[in-house]
């Protein structure tokens, strides 16, 4: 069993950063697979980003690649998500999930572990 916690979220001006990160309790952290997916109001939750359990490999989506940058921590079971150049479009919620599958997965319905969320907020 594996709890997140999200934290990070807030408000920033169109073009600005922010730095979420995602903290899981449990000893099995680095054997997870984890990834970033958003819900922005009257829309699905869609893939953000994802990192394998060694973090050797990662994965975007077209719509931050570039702009977000996907890493983790093993020794602090932390993964994090450094976005830059936020636009009004990435407002949304941030899940932070864990898969048990070794590498990292666009398909949310592979993770089996989700945080409660941080909203993002990113005004023009």
């Amino acid at each position: 069993q594996v709890q997140l916690v999200e934290s990070g979220g807030g408000l920033v001006q169109a073009g600005g950063s922010l730095r979420l990160s995602c903290a899981a309790s449990g000893r099995t952290f680095s054997s997870y697979a984890m990834g970033w997916f958003r819900q922005a109001p009257g829309k699905e939750r869609e893939f953000v980003a994802a990192i394998s359990r060694s973090g050797g490999s990662t994965y975007y989506a077209g719509a931050v690649r570039g702009r977000f940058t996907i890493s983790r921590d093993n020794a602090k079971n932390t993964v994090y998500l450094q976005m830059s150049s936020l636009k009004p479009e990435d407002t949304a919620v941030y899940y932070c999930a864990g898969a048990t599958t070794g590498w990292g997965s666009r398909n949310q319905y592979d993770y089996s572990y989700w945080g409660q969320g941080t909203q993002v907020t990113v005004s023009s």
